[in-house]
């Protein structure tokens, strides 16, 4: 499932990285996809990009939507109209009526949020 498929991808990461699963059922496969993809991708970030020395990782559903949290202790100033990574995720989240939130203020921490719909 979800948790250890991130779990994975968590200990490949060059910071350490703690992920919180909280999910009752499976996403369909297809979303369960682009929650993987989104998670990998926001790690690498980290790992390549954030000076960090820690992230976690939180999921969960909330109503009909499934929530991803990627969340680093770095340097911050991550910014979607960069024309970076964070854009073709932006991209990727869109086409299935998802979203991407950054917050990520210079001096750090960042924090980004996927919201993703639950399909069953």
């Amino acid at each position: 499932g979800l948790d250890a498929a991130l779990s994975a991808i968590a200990s490949r990461c060059t910071v350490p990285v703690t992920v919180e699963v909280d999910l009752a059922s499976r996403p369909a496969q297809a979303i369960e996809g682009i929650a993987y993809f989104t998670v990998s991708e926001l790690l690498q970030n980290v790992s390549k990009h954030a000076s960090a020395t820690r992230a976690t990782v939180d999921v969960w559903r909330t109503a009909d939507r499934l929530m991803l949290q990627v969340t680093d202790n770095g340097r911050g100033g991550a910014d979607l109209s960069a024309g970076s990574g964070l854009a073709g995720l932006t991209e990727r989240l869109d086409a299935v009526d998802g979203v991407l939130v950054v917050d990520s203020p210079v001096g750090g921490p960042t924090r980004v949020t996927a919201e993703l719909p639950w399909r069953g």
